[in-house]
């Protein structure tokens, strides 16, 4: 029985790994696609075993394993941290955004913001004091830009 249970929290960590898995219901799911019968309750507990939490990533919220977490939003958190020291102005321009910083700064949080991988977020051009950012579309130009400021 022992390795039924170690073999079913393997494949629920290579699941949590490769996809977002937003519910305990789509986990169950996932595990009986694998064929493994089990319920719900179980699978509480494993995740529990497991130190599973659920985070927000992109704007989906799913489960993620403790060696995830401090990974997974370290760039977003050193993203927020810079733009709070480094950042004087962002401004939506058609598809693109425009990030003014001190003189020799921008190099800085363009860094942040390629490390951050933001979805929006087609590609960056660093001056000196100024940031170009080529968002996917003019909507996503204008969220990021919100996204950015707060």
């Amino acid at each position: 029985m022992n390795d039924v249970r170690t073999r079913r929290q393997r494949l629920i960590a290579d699941l949590l790994r490769s996809r977002a898995v937003a519910s305990q219901e789509a986990l169950l799911a996932a595990l009986r696609e694998e064929g493994f019968s089990t319920t719900q309750a179980t699978i509480s507990r494993d995740l529990d075993q497991l130190g599973a939490v659920k985070l927000r990533r992109d704007g989906v919220t799913s489960y993620a394993l403790p060696d995830e977490v401090s990974v997974a939003n370290a760039p977003e958190r050193r993203l927020r941290s810079i733009l709070a020291e480094w950042v004087r102005s962002v401004e939506p321009v058609g598809q693109l955004v425009v990030i003014r910083t001190p003189p020799g700064s921008a190099h800085l949080v363009g860094v942040a913001l390629d490390q951050s991988r933001l979805p929006e977020v087609a590609g960056t051009i660093c001056g000196d004091d100024t940031i170009f950012i080529a968002a996917r579309s003019p909507e996503e130009a204008q969220s990021l830009a919100k996204r950015l400021q707060g």
